[in-house]
């Protein structure tokens, strides 16, 4: 059988990534037309439509809701999600495999069921279109990636060291303050970038649960798509793609990717 030369792979990965990458160019492209509907090539070019989304109300509430949202999600995320990783995987008890199978079968599940599901859940409650409900929803989306990358990066912990600073005498606070945590910090800010990205960007469980006064940004924009196709959409879309892949270059400057991810 004939070997696949150097020059061919890179032929092909070349191909991909242009594959995978144009329609981020084109929609790119577009943000920067000065048309009234969105079209490629453009017929004029400017800043029209980012003049336009500063002024958009409606997309600078539903960001200012998604970004107290996000925030507020990933500290209580990191609030239950970080202790529950470290007795997954550092601690043996009755139950334990359980818990992990429920705090990440919601990753089993399509959203539209789980937004279903919530909605019927929470109507009787009265927490549809509040912030505790919203919080709540976004919760039952990103605890499990916080649970299963915190819970991965600690099981490839080297556990002599704790065992080691145990033998010296410190307790296990102290181990846990001094060794454990520094070692799965790079784990648990790619557990909080994510969570923050996912719960920015959720849609569909914030479609079932959102109201007329109280909306998120990807909210905004699915209503705002449904009667209008100018390139505002697009302007909207690039500065998302800027800020996500901000946050992902953050991570990977600071901790590197595969270091957080425990590999």
């Amino acid at each position: 059988m004939k070997k696949i030369g150097p020059i061919a792979v890179r032929a092909g990965v070349t191909l991909l990534y242009a594959f995978v990458l144009a329609p981020i160019v084109l929609v790119i492209a577009i943000s920067f037309s000065g048309d009234n509907f969105i079209a490629f090539p453009p017929q004029s070019w400017g800043l029209r439509w980012y003049r336009a989304l500063l002024a958009h109300e409606g997309f600078a509430g539903g960001f200012r809701v998604s970004l107290t949202l996000a925030s507020i999600v990933v500290a209580l995320d990191l609030l239950i999600g970080v202790p529950a990783a470290y007795a997954i995987a550092r601690l043996r008890f009755p139950g334990r495999d359980a818990l992990l199978a429920f705090l990440t079968a919601p990753l089993l599940l399509p959203t539209i069921v789980l937004g279903l599901a919530i909605l019927l859940v929470f109507y009787p409650l009265k927490l549809a279109a509040t912030y505790p409900g919203l919080v709540a929803a976004h919760m039952v989306v990103t605890l499990p990636f916080v649970v299963r990358i915190v819970a991965t990066a600690l099981s490839t912990l080297p556990g002599d060291i704790e065992d080691a600073a145990a033998t010296l005498g410190a307790s296990p606070a102290t181990v846990f303050r001094r060794i454990t945590l520094p070692l799965m910090l790079p784990g648990v800010i790619a557990a909080a970038a994510l969570a923050f990205i996912l719960s920015f960007d959720e849609v569909v469980i914030s479609l079932f649960v959102v109201g007329p006064r109280l909306s998120t940004l990807p909210v905004e924009l699915f209503r705002y798509v449904e009667g209008r196709t100018d390139p505002m959409v697009a302007a909207l879309s690039t500065v998302l793609i800027l800020a996500t892949a901000s946050a992902v270059l953050v991570v990977e400057r600071s901790v590197g990717v595969m270091r957080a991810l425990g590999r």
